[in-house]
């Protein structure tokens, strides 16, 4: 799958950096928006349909990781790739909470931004191919629609929920540690001194098994965690 003719949303005030992105992509036969602003950035991808969306964070007017939050809540779901100078541990998390799908730091090469590109929109299309829906007990998480259901409730799950959700069904009934969690789930290394991982795993279990007599999410201690049927 390869991103040509894809139309794509660039999101970037810096006009060296945005010329350059347009004319690569569009060297690649991809149709290509820019906006120099979050305002008009949001604006574009609510009233444009777009395949992917390559976004700034320090941006004039609105921040992108606030740009992406508010087309979340739109139910706007294009893949969004977050491009910042910022690159901690700290700016990726808080990226891919606000609803990013990945994430590539300043300054990069132009092969990179195409490989993760062609990853999104192969995801994407992957998605809209089958019915994508995993199961284990009476847990369903839709992977088109992007929701979980248990029993007859539908569950409202953020990004990274979701993410750390699919990850877990995917590995039913084997024990997954943090260091896995990090790197499949928030595709970054494991830092010892937070407790992330663990904070987002409470976060499911709330959702998904606390109002449930069946517990589906179990600590498996010193090793990490596991989603299986009791």
């Amino acid at each position: 799958m390869y991103v040509s003719d894809m139309k794509i949303l660039v999101v970037e005030d810096e006009p060296k950096l945005a010329s350059f992105v347009k004319k690569g992509l569009e060297e690649q036969s991809c149709e290509v928006d820019v906006a120099y602003d979050g305002q008009l950035g949001r604006n574009m991808a609510l009233s444009n349909a777009y395949d992917v969306i390559v976004m700034d964070v320090n941006l004039p007017k609105m921040n992108g990781f606030d740009v992406v939050q508010a087309l979340r809540q739109e139910r706007v779901s294009t893949p969004v790739l977050m491009l910042t100078a910022m690159g901690s541990v700290d700016d990726k998390l808080t990226g891919f909470e606000s609803g990013a799908d990945d994430y590539l730091v300043k300054p990069f090469e132009f092969r990179e931004l195409m490989a993760r590109l062609r990853a999104l929109t192969k995801r994407g299309s992957e998605a809209g191919m089958q019915a994508n829906v995993l199961k284990v007990a009476d847990l369903e998480l839709d992977l088109n629609e992007k929701v979980a259901r248990r029993g007859d409730k539908r569950i409202e799950l953020t990004a990274k929920e979701f993410g750390l959700l699919d990850y877990l069904m995917r590995n039913r009934g084997r024990v997954v540690s943090r260091v896995d969690i990090a790197e499949k789930v928030w595709d970054i290394h494991f830092d010892t001194g937070t407790n992330v991982i663990d904070v987002y795993v409470n976060f499911l279990r709330k959702k998904i098994d606390k109002d449930f007599p069946q517990k589906l999410i179990h600590t498996v201690i010193g090793m990490g965690y596991m989603l299986k049927e009791e």
